[in-house]
């Protein structure tokens, strides 16, 4: 088996393992590590067994990294610790400073109103091509029907 290591020339976390038809004739002899329960790159939800926020978590959606990841783990952990009778009736303060920071950002942050009304703004788009194209269609039928067809034989005119 040829064996190419991180020194040799290749950069990064990956390694790459040749095998041949050999290597795959005899039973593996890999050892499976046991998970550190304690590795914060893990998957392991949203919150970690020890009760902390994941903040590598897929499900925040990136949101603890972008432009306003500070403001957002201050309010979310604020939120997550909160021991008052209305959870995060006292994150006010941190959720506005998040909420203006991602107004600062639209681009990034569309607000729900922005996003239904450009959803909004493509259905009625959509909508009028296909009234546009069904009154092209509507027009072509009209025409095919409003054409004198040939008397069949044995018909009778009104």
């Amino acid at each position: 088996m040829k064996h190419i290591s991180q020194n040799d020339s290749l950069q990064g976390k990956d390694r790459i393992i040749f095998v041949t038809k050999e290597d795959h004739a005899t039973p593996s002899n890999a050892e499976l590590v046991e998970e550190d329960p304690n590795d914060p790159y893990e998957e392991r939800g949203l919150i970690l067994p020890s009760g902390e926020i994941n903040w590598n978590c897929p499900c925040l959606g990136g949101m603890a990294s972008g432009p306003c990841g500070t403001e957002f783990k201050e309010a979310f952990s604020c939120f997550h610790y909160s021991k008052e009778e209305v959870k995060g009736s006292d994150c006010l303060d941190q959720f506005r400073s998040m909420q203006g920071c991602m107004q600062r950002y639209p681009e990034l942050y569309p607000q729900e109103d922005e996003k239904e009304s450009r959803e909004k703004d493509q259905t009625s788009q959509d909508s009028a091509s296909a009234e546009t194209s069904g009154a092209n269609s509507t027009s072509d039928i009209e025409k095919d029907s409003n054409t004198t067809q040939p008397n069949k034989e044995g018909a009778v005119e009104s």
